[in-house]
């Protein structure tokens, strides 16, 4: 029996993946995705949309949606005039509810397929040969051929040596989505992106929540001012217990089942310290998935990182052979894998593919929430770049002062010269919607005038945006 052929096979249905899969049947060629995960689906099937779907960024930002509304229902609801009393969580009914949204979204994907008469093969796949300027991929057994083959395996979890992720008392991203009950102590491993989300969900359901970090920096990634005013926040008014510098030495696990005990001792200098507590979140990165690809059968490229060597269109060594998303180098961002899932599939179909990796946005779900586009002041500080900086206060913008949460600002650095902008940084409420504006101005090469320009509704939080590309020339019109 002749192998099942296809254009183009997508070996993983996360979102680099998933989105390859569609563009490339879009585009009128026959496609297949292969993707093996179930993510403890209740029926036993493939789930579609990888780890940001269905244990990262859909379900985080459910529980975080859930535990804001209960912090704000117990503390923030009074200055408006409402007030409440014996306000309590259900953690039963949040996690259905996330689990709910999660199912609808995987199953909408499958809907998505069909529609575009992409073939879903559930399996692992992996490379067994190339005959014929085509390549055979193994999918449980039978063998499918294809002219292209996008590589779209994503991350996992980095686990530390000598801490066993168990996802019950002590959890990576999984488990830390899955507790049945708020722990009384909370321990954190990895002051990053979801250390800060999970530690916040937590924290106002009730949680005493501690955050080890290795670095001696806080959010060293973003830039100073932003990181200086979410460290005051998290700390002086939220509560979190965040500690910078830590080396973990020893971590141990006491009682067995649901009321285990996790002792965690580490160093802060010279200082030897014990922290114990009820559960645990690793959250220390995450490294790319090439086990199991059969890249040595056929001598596919990973460097030493473990990252799949692509150049600037995503092509790995090998001819007709792509990889997309957490598997290559950059940003581990859902959105950056999915431009570059449509950016090959058009390159396949003989289009000009396009993703600017200096205008990708990054964002941490807390609150207040932090985004921020392009460079920081303190990489234009060491590449000796001359900028200006507009710098507003959401205290002056009148919307934030209507909804009762003026904590933040918007920062704009251009360039002294042209100028162009070289980066946006937010941090506040809906920082997360406000940074697309800037995410635009950036890719089209826009300046702060050219912002500066736009006619901003009035009232709304995006008048920041306005007013700090005015205050870039000095001549801000309310602050």
């Amino acid at each position: 029996m002749a192998n099942k052929q296809f254009d183009v096979v997508v070996i993983g249905g996360g979102p680099g993946g998933y989105v390859a899969a569609i563009r490339a049947a879009q585009l009128g060629l026959s496609t297949a995705c292969i993707e093996s995960e179930s993510y403890a689906d209740p029926k036993g099937e493939v789930r579609l949309g990888g780890t940001c779907l269905n244990v990262g960024c859909i379900p985080s930002k459910a529980l975080l949606q859930s535990s804001e509304l209960f912090e704000q229902a117990s503390h923030s609801f009074v200055m408006h005039g409402i007030s409440t009393s014996g306000v309590k969580m259900d953690v039963a009914t949040m996690i259905k509810r996330k689990d709910n949204i999660v199912g609808q979204l995987t199953s909408g994907i499958k809907g998505l397929f069909k529609k575009n008469k992409v073939t879903l093969l559930p399996g692992h796949g992996k490379f067994v040969g190339h005959e014929d300027d085509r390549w055979l991929v193994d999918v449980n057994g039978e063998v499918v051929e294809a002219t292209h083959v996008i590589v779209a395996t994503g991350s996992t979890a980095r686990h530390l040596p000598g801490i066993p992720v168990d996802n019950k008392v002590i959890c990576d991203n999984v488990g830390a989505l899955q507790f049945d009950s708020t722990p009384k102590r909370l321990g954190v491993i990895g002051a990053g992106v979801i250390g800060l989300e999970l530690g916040s969900v937590w924290k106002r359901l009730g949680s005493e929540v501690t955050i080890l970090e290795a670095l001696p920096d806080f959010l060293g990634s973003a830039d100073q001012a932003v990181a200086k005013e979410a460290w005051k926040v998290f700390t002086q008014k939220q509560g979190l217990n965040i500690q910078l510098g830590v080396k973990i030495t020893k971590v141990e696990t006491g009682k067995k089942g649901r009321d285990a005990q996790v002792s965690i001792e580490y160093e802060i200098g010279d200082e030897t310290r014990v922290l114990q507590c009820d559960r645990l979140i690793v959250s220390v990165g995450r490294v790319p998935h090439t086990e199991g690809l059969g890249a040595e059968n056929v001598g596919l490229e990973i460097n030493p990182r473990g990252y799949i060597a692509v150049d600037h269109n995503c092509r790995t060594n090998l001819p007709n052979v792509w990889a997309v998303g957490d598997v290559v180098p950059g940003p581990m961002l859902a959105h950056k894998s999915m431009e570059e899932g449509v950016m090959v599939a058009e390159c396949i179909a003989g289009q000009k593919g396009h993703v600017n990796l200096d205008a990708v946005p990054w964002v941490i779900y807390t609150h207040p929430e932090i985004a921020w586009v392009g460079k920081t002041e303190q990489q234009l500080k060491n590449e000796g770049v001359e900028y200006r900086i507009g710098q507003i206060p959401f205290a002056a913008n009148g919307r934030a002062l209507g909804q009762g949460d003026t904590t933040g600002f918007v920062k704009m650095i251009a360039c002294a010269e042209t100028d162009r902008i070289l980066g946006v940084h937010v941090i506040g409420n809906n920082a997360s919607e406000l940074i697309a504006e800037a995410v635009v101005a950036m890719e089209f090469n826009a300046s702060s005038e050219d912002i500066a320009r736009i006619c901003h509704a009035h009232p709304t939080l995006s008048e920041a945006m306005h007013e700090a590309s005015l205050a870039v020339d000095k001549r801000a019109l309310h602050f």
